[in-house]
């Protein structure tokens, strides 16, 4: 009794600690849902605000706003291509991780550009955009080198295996073209085969020759049939 009890306590436990493990995995998916869904929406937002400010802001603030609009647009189009193309290319990884590095350049490079856009000393900022934009373009064309480079092997392998699969169906296709015909005999040849012989139309007549024409037989007057239109021949007298 003691041991049934032991082993239904056990078994309570057991459900508890599941039942809790589960509830904090849900909850830690919703958390990391929700976070997901506010980092997009605030990224979404800031986007926003730098494509206004970049077309309706004149001067050193539209110019720095264009440039962390330019640099972010790259770098989030790059990331999202590695990661999709990682998935199924293992080769990408090591792209994957020259991005990261390049990424650190690229966050120290945003987060600079926000801070001037606070700056209240316009002109120094001014003296400083020709190394900003420098800047932001080799970070962007790296990032751009990559995003195109993983692109064009992802398409070279598309390629590659639309070729082998034409390859397949024009040999499919030539197998189902390629069928046995039959050549008809000549009909002379396919007559003859399938008329008897003579011999088996009809059985051998029990005659001395077979060959020899039938004899022709006189006709006997008197079983000769007599027509109304014909007339009675009349019989010579002499004189």
């Amino acid at each position: 009794m003691e041991a049934v009890i032991l082993i239904l306590g056990l078994l309570v436990v057991a459900f508890m600690a599941l039942g809790v493990y589960a509830t904090v995995k849900v909850v830690g998916a919703a958390r990391r849902g929700v976070d997901r869904t506010i980092t997009q929406a605030r990224r979404t937002v800031e986007d926003t605000t730098l494509r206004a400010k970049s077309y309706g802001q004149p001067g050193v603030g539209g110019e720095l706003a264009q440039l962390r609009l330019s640099l972010r647009t790259s770098m989030r189009a790059t990331q999202e291509a590695l990661r999709a193309g990682a998935a199924e290319d293992a080769s990408l990884a090591e792209s994957l991780g020259l991005f990261d590095r390049l990424s650190v350049h690229g966050h120290e490079l945003d987060a600079e550009l926000k801070a001037l856009e606070r700056e209240p000393d316009k002109a120094t900022v001014t003296s400083r955009l020709p190394g900003l934009k420098e800047r932001t373009a080799r970070i962007t064309g790296s990032a751009d080198s990559l995003r195109w480079a993983a692109r064009d092997r992802a398409r070279n392998f598309a390629d590659d295996e639309l070729s082998a699969l034409n390859a397949q169906i024009d040999v499919e296709a030539g197998a189902l073209r390629h069928w046995t015909t039959v050549t008809e005999e000549p009909m002379a040849d396919r007559d003859a085969g399938q008329r008897p012989r003579r011999a088996q139309e009809a059985p051998e007549e029990w005659s001395a020759e077979p060959d020899a024409p039938e004899a022709i037989t006189a006709r006997d007057p008197r079983q000769s049939a007599t027509y109304p239109w014909q007339k009675t021949a009349r019989r010579e007298t002499s004189n």
